[in-house]
C-alpha cells in the first residue's frame, strides 16, 4: 500500500511539474510571437521614414502617441506627428535612411511592451545645407495592443555619442 501511495504521489509531481513546463513553454511561445509582431512593427516604422512617408507612419501609432525627436522636439498625437514628420522629410531628413542595428524587445504586460532600438541615420542635411556624417540613435519605444495590433505609444531618441 505504502508503495501505491508513493507511485502515485510521484505521477502527481510527475504531473504537476510537466504541466508547468508546457505552460511554460506555451508562455515562453506566446512571448516570441508577440515579440516578432513588435519587429515586425519596427521595420514598417523604418521602412516608412526611408520612403519619407509620414502618414505611413503615423498609421503605425496609436492616435495619442508621443514622438520625441534625438533633437528633443515633441509631437503629440498622430496629426502633429505627422505634420512635423513631413516637415522633417521636407528639409534636414529630405536625404536621410535609417539603418536598424539592434532590436531589444520587453513585454511589461500582455497589451504593453517596451522596446530599446538602436539605428544608424544617414543623409541629414545640417544648418549650412551640407551633408552631416552618419550617427547612431538610441531610441525607447512603447508599444500597446488593442484589438490584436502592437501600436507604438511613445517613441524617445536619443543621440548615441561615437
Amino acid at each position: 500500500m505504502r508503495r501505491v501511495l508513493m507511485l502515485i504521489v510521484a505521477s502527481a509531481i510527475t504531473v504537476s511539474v510537466m504541466g508547468r513546463e508546457v505552460a511554460s513553454n506555451a508562455q515562453t511561445l506566446q512571448t516570441k510571437t508577440e515579440e516578432e509582431a513588435i519587429k515586425a512593427v519596427i521595420v514598417a516604422m523604418t521602412e516608412a521614414f526611408n520612403r519619407h512617408d509620414a502618414k505611413a507612419w503615423t498609421r503605425l501609432a496609436t492616435s495619442d502617441a508621443q514622438l520625441v525627436t534625438v533633437r528633443g522636439e515633441s509631437m503629440n498625437g498622430v496629426a502633429e506627428i505627422e505634420k512635423g514628420l513631413s516637415a522633417l522629410f521636407q528639409t534636414r531628413n529630405r536625404n536621410a535612411s535609417l539603418k536598424i542595428l539592434d532590436v531589444k524587445v520587453r513585454l511589461i504586460r500582455p497589451d504593453v511592451a517596451m522596446a530599446h532600438v538602436t539605428n544608424e541615420l544617414g543623409g541629414v542635411i545640417g544648418p549650412d545645407g551640407q551633408r552631416l556624417p552618419a550617427h547612431q540613435e538610441f531610441s525607447l519605444r512603447v508599444f500597446v495592443k488593442d484589438q490584436g495590433v502592437w501600436r507604438i505609444s511613445a517613441f524617445h531618441n536619443t543621440l548615441l555619442q561615437p
